[in-house]
C-alpha cells in the first residue's frame, strides 16, 4: 500500500483500496464488491463500488507502480516480456467490449470480454505488469450511445490486439524494464507490424507462427512453407533440449533451427514433441548472435503467462468482477495485478538460494520453495478478519436477498413489456 498510497487524494478511497486488496488476497469464495465488502466488515458494498467507479484515482498510474514493483523484486538478467490475451465470459451486452467472440478461456466462441496482457518473467518469478481491454471494431467503436453507456473515453479508438500488445511493450521498455526478448503465441507472431516494431526497437523476439507461414531460405532466395522446411530437415539437425522446468520435471523436446532471410540473426525455430511428433514453429530475430539454447529458453518462457492467468484467476479473483464500466474494469484488473505481483515478490524473496540444477528435484526431498497459493494461504491465516457475529451475517444475507429480489423484479418487468409490446 505504501507504493500506491499517494495515488489516492482522500483517505476514504485509500482505506477502501487497502481493504479491497486484502479481500483479493483472502479466502473469500468470490472476489466481487459484495463479498469483498462483507470480508472487510462493511455494512454495505457501497465503499467498494465507489472505489471502482466514482472515486478519484488513476488506475494507469497504479499500473505503473505495479510494473516498477515487479521489476524491483523480480528483475534479473534474462528477463522476457510476454504478450497474450485471456477472456472473461459475461452475460448481456452492456459490459464494455463484450460481444460473441472466440476466447481461449472457454475454448469456443462465447459472449465475453477479452483483455490483452503483458507479463514479465525472469528466473525469480513472473507477474502481469500491463493490461488493455480489447474494444471490437464493428460492435463497439462506431456505436456512440453504447460507448457512452459503458463509459468508454472518446480518445479510445479501435486497435488490433497486436497493436495493443506493442503499446504495452513500448511503454514497458520506455519505463526502463530490462528485457532483451519478447515472446507470444500465433495471434501476435503472425503480425508483421509487431515484429517490425520490435526489430526497429532492437528487441529480440521468439514468436509462435502457423505451420503455413512462408519463410525464405537459401539466403532469402527461396520462399517455402515452415512445415515444408521441417519435413526436409535431416535427422542430425534435431537437438534434444529442455524448454524449462515443468510440474513433472524438465520439458524436453527436439529442436531445430534454420537461417532464414538474408541476415544471420533471423531464424525459423521448430519444436517437435518427442512422443507425438507434433510440430510448433517460431519466427526468431535477435540484434546479436545467439545460441539455439537461448532461443529455446525464450520459447519455453512463453508458458509463464498462462501460469500468471491461472494464478490471477484462482488466487486473486482477476475474473470475479461484476462491473460493466470501462473505468471499473481497469481498476479491478489493476488491483488484482497488484495483489498477484505482491504474492510473486514474497515468493521470490523467500526462495532459498540454491544452485541451478534441473535434476535436483529428482534427488532431493527438501520442501519445495513457497508458491503463490501457499503464501496466500498463510497470509489469510495471519491477516484474516475477526470472527463475524451472527447478526452481521444475517444482515448481509437479508441485504443480498433484497437486492436479488429487486433485480429479479426488474428483469421480469422488462421481459413482460417486451412480450406484450408495452
Amino acid at each position: 500500500m505504501a507504493r500506491i498510497a499517494g495515488r489516492f487524494g482522500r483517505v476514504e478511497p485509500r482505506a477502501s483500496a487497502r481493504a479491497y486488496l486484502l479481500g483479493l488476497l483472502s479466502q473469500a469464495e468470490r472476489k466481487n464488491c459484495w463479498q469483498l465488502a462483507e470480508q472487510a466488515g462493511h455494512i454495505r458494498p457501497g465503499p467498494m463500488q465507489r472505489l471502482l467507479r466514482y472515486a478519484r484515482w488513476d488506475a494507469d498510474a497504479v499500473r505503473d507502480d505495479v510494473r516498477v514493483y515487479a521489476v524491483d523484486h523480480l528483475g534479473t538478467d534474462g528477463g522476457v516480456l510476454i504478450v497474450d490475451e485471456t477472456g472473461f465470459v459475461k452475460k448481456g451486452r452492456a459490459s464494455a467490449g463484450v460481444q460473441r467472440q472466440y476466447t481461449g478461456t472457454a475454448g469456443r466462441i462465447e459472449n465475453s470480454q477479452v483483455g490483452v496482457f503483458l507479463a514479465y518473467a525472469t528466473s525469480r518469478g513472473r507477474a502481469l505488469i500491463d493490461r488493455r481491454l480489447y474494444l471490437p471494431e464493428q460492435s463497439w467503436c462506431g456505436d456512440l450511445k453504447r460507448r457512452q453507456a459503458a463509459g468508454i473515453p472518446e480518445t479510445v479508438q479501435f486497435a488490433t490486439k497486436p497493436r495493443l500488445a506493442w503499446e504495452m511493450i513500448a511503454a514497458a521498455l520506455d519505463a526502463g524494464v530490462e528485457a532483451a526478448w519478447v515472446t507470444g503465441d500465433e495471434a501476435y507472431g503472425q503480425d508483421p507490424q509487431l515484429r517490425a516494431a520490435l526489430e526497429a526497437r532492437g528487441t529480440g523476439y521468439v514468436m509462435a507462427v502457423a505451420c503455413s507461414t512462408r519463410v525464405r531460405i537459401n539466403s532469402g532466395r527461396t520462399p517455402v512453407r515452415a512445415d515444408t522446411v521441417a519435413d526436409r530437415l535431416p535427422a542430425n539437425a534435431w537437438q534434444r533440449q529442455s524448454a524449462g522446468p515443468g510440474a513433472k520435471g524438465p520439458r524436453y523436446y527436439d529442436w531445430a533451427w534454420v537461417h532464414i532471410g538474408t541476415g544471420e540473426h533471423r531464424h525459423l525455430l521448430v519444436r517437435r514433441n518427442r512422443t507425438s511428433g507434433e510440430l510448433a514453429f517460431y519466427l526468431c530475430w535477435s540484434p546479436t548472435t545467439v545460441t539455439l539454447a537461448e532461443l529455446v529458453r525464450v520459447a519455453g518462457v512463453r508458458w509463464s503467462v498462462e501460469e500468471c492467468f491461472q494464478a490471477a484467476k484462482s488466487q486473486v479473483g482477476l475474473d470475479h468482477y461484476q462491473v460493466r464500466h470501462w473505468t471499473s474494469w481497469h481498476r479491478h484488473i489493476t488491483l488484482a495485478m497488484l495483489a498477484l505481483v505482491f504474492l510473486a515478490a514474497v515468493a521470490a524473496d523467500a526462495a532459498p538460494k540454491r544452485p541451478t540444477d534441473p535434476h535436483r528435484p529428482a534427488r532431493s526431498r527438501e520442501p519445495i520453495s513457497l508458491t503463490v497459493p501457499e503464501i496466500r494461504h498463510l497470509l489469510t491465516t495471519v491477516f484474516g478478519p475477526p470472527a463475524v457475529t451472527a447478526a452481521r451475517l444475517l444482515s448481509w444475507s437479508t441485504w443480498r436477498r433484497h437486492h436479488q429480489a429487486t433485480a429479479r423484479y426488474s428483469h421480469y418487468r422488462r421481459r413482460s413489456a417486451d412480450e406484450t409490446g408495452g
